[in-house]
This record gives C-alpha cells, structure tokens and sequence, in this order.
C-alpha cells in the first residue's frame, strides 16, 4: 500500500506519516525538503497513483492588517495553501481508480480568523473545493480536516500567549488521527472538525434558504 503526504516534514505532517505507517503504507514525503514543491505544476506530473493522499502543505502570512500585508506573503500563502492543494487533486485524479484523498483545511476555513485574514481565505477556499469538487471524483473519496490550533511550529510565536490563557492545544497526532477517519470513512465531500476534548466529526453545514419565484419555493441550481 502507497501513500503520500505534502507539508510531510512539518508537525502535522510527520504526525500523519506516522499514522499512515503505523497502518502499513509506504509513505512519501512532499516537502521543500525533501525536493518537492507543491505549487509547481511540473513536479505534480512526476506523481504517481496511491491508495491515499494527504495533502497537508500550509503556510501562514503571519500578518493581520490588510493594509500592511506583503504581496509576497499574499502570493505564498495562496500558491501553497490553495494551489498546492488543487493541483495535487488535479494530478491524483488522473491517476488514481480509487482510494482516499484527505485536505487539510483548517477551522479557520469554517469560520473568521481576524490574526491572519488570508490564511483563513486559502482555508475557506479549500473547504468550497473539497465540496464542490468531491462528486466529480468518485469512486476518489476527497474529504478535508478543519483542526483546532495545533501544537506545531507554526505557533511559536504566539506559544507564550496561548500558554498563559490555558487554551488547549491539539497534538498533531490528534488531527492525524482524524485525518485516518476521514480517509477511512466511506465518506465523500465532508470537512471533519478537529477539537480538543472532541470526537472528529463531519461539520453540519447550515441549510441555505433557497430562491422563490411566485411564492413558491425553487429547486437547486441546474449542473
């Protein structure tokens, strides 16, 4: 059995790689470094078929104000969280039969995350397209994770403040472990939350009020 996992040296990545072994799969790590770059189109033509797939790749901007954001920063953050994201599905549907995607996300992808504005965009971002695009892959299952602020390196700079308010941490072994139900779970098209204190679960996405036309209620869009 076959797997890979992007972001694969970071906290959450190495948690997942983990997982995947502890299960049997032989995993690859797609990392900087490791030589893989996740926004690259070119290198995604180099994948092969696997049995899953954890595309884990993200990166902060580290900047709340708009107006004092970096493109650089903007570029990056959209490039790895987004395009690495999409590509990589991309690439495994033209190459998988079947088998299990899984997308990091985040909870910033759920609801507002006013310390980093675009890192909760790219999220928001990959949760419509898990979404949307899931029906078009099956029998691929693509399913996301939204965890919690995990304890990662990513933190680092806020670990301090995160330490004297008592707020409890996720250990990347717990959203590795969500991620395993997730991929595991004969699902499609869901975005599991991921809590301290929690069972991962599917988020229950709020029904929208749907259009009416003469009083009377209208199906969904067509296509």
């Amino acid at each position: 059995m076959k797997a890979l996992v992007t972001g694969g040296e970071g906290g959450i990545g190495r948690a997942l790689r983990a997982r995947l072994e502890a299960e049997g799969y032989e995993v690859d790590s797609l990392d900087l470094r490791t030589g893989f770059d996740v926004t690259d189109p070119v290198a995604w033509e180099e994948v092969g078929a696997v049995d899953v797939a954890c595309l884990n790749a993200g990166v902060l901007t580290g900047e709340s104000d708009p107006a004092r954001l970096p493109v650089d920063a903007y570029r990056r953050a959209v490039a790895v969280n987004v395009d690495g994201v999409v590509l990589g599905v991309r690439r495994l549907a033209q190459v998988m039969d079947g088998g299990s995607i899984v997308v990091t996300a985040s909870l910033a992808g759920l609801m507002g995350m006013p310390s980093d504005p675009v890192y909760s965009l790219t999220k928001h971002a990959l949760v419509g397209f898990v979404r949307s695009a899931a029906p078009h892959l099956e029998p691929i299952r693509l399913n996301a994770v939204c965890p919690g602020i995990a304890d990662t390196p990513m933190i680092d700079a806020q670990r301090g403040a995160f330490t004297a308010a008592g707020f409890p941490l996720l250990a990347p072994a717990e959203v590795a472990e969500a991620a395993w139900l997730a991929a595991t779970s004969g699902r499609c098209g869901e975005c599991w939350f991921v809590q301290p204190g929690r069972p991962p679960a599917p988020f229950r996405f709020p029904s929208l009020p749907g259009p009416r036309a003469d009083g009377a209620r209208v199906g969904p869009p067509p296509g």
